[in-house]
């Protein structure tokens, strides 16, 4: 009942890919659900898959924990997506009634936030686990988990070619796969690109996709306060731990609000950091009303999933991760420093 895919037998694990359209074609209600703070990847495919099923008709909805960032709200689609923080009685009205439920890119429920995941965990429906994260720990009726791809959105691609539904893939539907794929490979550039994703991404463009248009929308499209906001985080608040290859930039609640800011407006200053000169990780610390939100990336051997989930209760992937601290924006700082310091990386 039970089953994971691997690196090495994914390609020819039809039956996998056809058992998901086969529970598709016969649910009548069905819910897509991604982790909170949404990124490009779980948003194309969450609306790459719901276009998908809704050419045959199903009854199917996106709810999310809460809302993407200003950087993808010019998405056609975007205000099609449920969010629980917004209409709370509604979505869960929604997750109680579905009988077939789609975990995307997350791999474990608290990553929907503890009331949200708690819903969809102890929800009736039969779940599709879809995901690229380490260590999934949701049981599911199909478990398609596979850490070696680059993204979520890469796997709703094998979905619907391996299902044998790819005469069904369109520009809108594309369009979706290629923001996921563009954003969690940093346009094409981490190690986990393979082969096989120029394959996918070839076959998207063979849609007439704009993707020149895409990349545009979400790299190339800043608003003055946000160009300000960056400039002032790299200026004055950077700092580069001495002797160590390591990079970090804090925000402060007041800073953030001296430049108008919106949810999205630091997205891509932690790789920032990461793109200087002999730095191989760099962090991002974000103060919030509930807490602390850190960033982390690196490159090489330089692994920052362990890093996040042991002291920052979070976790990821090797060289892109993320945490959270209920401490202030100071001792969390200093206390990521101490755990450097004391000689987190010594044995590279």
């Amino acid at each position: 009942m039970y089953k994971l895919l691997n690196e090495h037998n994914m390609l020819g694990r039809k039956e996998d890919f056809k058992t998901v359209l086969g529970l598709i074609k016969t649910a009548k209600n069905i819910v897509i659900t991604s982790h909170k703070s949404p990124d490009g990847d779980s948003l194309g495919s969450s609306l790459a898959l719901l276009k998908f099923i809704q050419k045959f008709n199903a009854n199917v909805l996106v709810c999310h924990p809460d809302q993407a960032s200003v950087s993808f709200h010019w998405l056609k689609d975007i205000n099609s997506i449920h969010l629980f923080k917004d209409n709370r009685e509604e979505v869960i009205k929604f997750v109680q009634e579905s009988d077939l439920l789609f975990c995307l890119d997350y791999n474990s429920f608290d990553r929907l936030g503890e009331e949200f995941g708690g819903f969809v965990q102890n929800s009736g429906s039969k779940k599709i686990l879809i995901d690229h994260h380490q260590n999934p720990t949701i049981s599911a009726e199909v478990s398609i988990s596979e850490t070696a791809i680059a993204s979520t959105s890469e796997l709703i691609f094998e979905l619907i070619e391996q299902s044998g539904q790819l005469d069904l893939l369109d520009q809108e539907i594309a369009r979706y796969i290629y923001l996921g794929i563009m954003t969690d490979t940093g346009s094409f550039r981490f190690p986990s690109v393979s082969s096989r994703t120029h394959e996918i991404a070839a076959k998207l463009l063979e849609t007439g996709l704009p993707h020149a248009v895409i990349h545009e929308s979400i790299f190339d499209t800043n608003t003055l306060d946000r160009i300000k906001l960056k400039s002032y985080a790299i200026v004055e608040k950077l700092e580069i731990l001495q002797d160590l290859p390591i990079g970090l930039i804090y925000l402060e609640v007041k800073e953030l609000n001296q430049f108008n800011y919106q949810k999205g407006d630091t997205e891509g200053l932690v790789n920032t950091i990461l793109s200087i000169e002999n730095i191989m990780v760099a962090a991002l610390f974000i103060e919030t009303d509930e807490g602390v939100k850190i960033s982390f990336r690196s490159k090489g051997s330089y692994f920052v999933n362990e890093l996040a989930s042991v002291n920052f209760n979070g976790g990821g992937h090797k060289h892109a991760a993320g945490g959270f601290s209920a401490e202030s924006i100071f001792l969390t700082k200093e206390r990521f420093k101490a755990i450097i310091l004391s000689g987190f990386y010594n044995s590279l």
